[in-house]
């Protein structure tokens, strides 16, 4: 049975190792590939966001990071308000099992 693993392990491994090598041999190359958001058409903030994609990967990757746990909180915070005018309680812990 341990031979068995091994094998299987070495033949995953070597799977792993030249997926690579398979890949840019059957495009002739590997050429780069380019990819861009289409911003013709887009004007304001979309525009804005759709540039900076195309500009940096790196900055929309870091400012979509921190922009996505702030409107979590936005959104949360939104919740428990409507939640509140609509009277349901989340803050006391009473069970209603009583």
């Amino acid at each position: 049975m341990k031979k068995r693993m091994q094998w299987l392990w070495r033949t995953v491994l070597g799977l792993i190792l030249l997926t690579p090598t398979l890949s840019l041999a059957a495009g002739g190359g590997g050429a780069p590939m380019v990819i861009v958001a289409d911003t013709r058409k887009l004007d304001g903030i979309l525009a804005w966001w759709g540039n900076l994609y195309n500009e940096s990967h790196m900055q929309f990757a870091i400012l979509t990071i921190i922009i996505i746990p702030i409107t979590g909180v936005i959104f949360g915070i939104l919740a428990d308000i409507v939640m509140g005018w609509i009277g349901i309680d989340l803050k006391s812990r009473e069970l209603a099992e009583d």
